[in-house]
């Protein structure tokens, strides 16, 4: 896997290993920032960040910072070893669960410009109701929120979608805040 574009482009990032993390795909990645344009001095939340791609992509295209949020072990340790290699100093790893993260997030007022959510898609059913309540509150009004999901029957959030791609059997929808 590899920075698309960029102050990082062509560099080659780590995934955590296993079978539990689904890295979005180079050619997935790069639809979505075409899709998004303009990115510079953005806030970024990257919600279930496995290996950090998305919001790595984001930081080597000029946001402000990241936050990049997962439970696991293996993926802090593989985004860890990715701010390191690229020498990142705007990205955060933060090693919690999502609702925690969501919820002390709504409480403290904590918004951000663009947030990407990759949950694993088998879980996505169980975590829907809690991102429809909680993440709405977390996007700056006119924020953007992109949205990987399986294509059945793919997440929906109470926010207006701007756009709706397919690919393979991940669909990609953007939403503003």
């Amino acid at each position: 896997m590899r920075i698309i574009a960029g102050s990082r482009k062509g560099t080659i990032i780590a995934a955590p290993r296993g079978m539990r993390t689904r890295p979005t795909a180079d050619k997935v990645r790069e639809a979505v920032f075409s899709m998004l344009g303009q990115v510079t001095g953005m806030e970024v939340l990257d919600l279930f960040a496995g290996s950090g791609a998305l919001g790595f992509e984001a930081i080597s295209r000029g946001v402000a910072r990241a936050d990049l949020v997962d439970s696991r072990t293996s993926a802090i340790k593989a985004m860890d070893a990715n701010i390191e290699k690229l020498r990142l100093e705007n990205a955060t790893v933060i090693r919690r669960d999502y609702l925690v993260f969501l919820k002390a997030g709504a409480k403290k007022g904590q918004q951000y410009d663009l947030i990407f959510v990759d949950p694993p898609y088998r879980m996505q059913r169980v975590i829907e109701p809690h991102l429809n309540r909680w993440l709405p509150q977390l996007a700056v009004t006119g924020g953007k929120v992109v949205v990987e999901s399986s294509l059945s029957p793919g997440i929906s959030l109470p926010l207006k979608i701007l756009t709706e791609k397919v690919y393979g059997d991940t669909m990609i929808r953007i939403y503003e805040a």
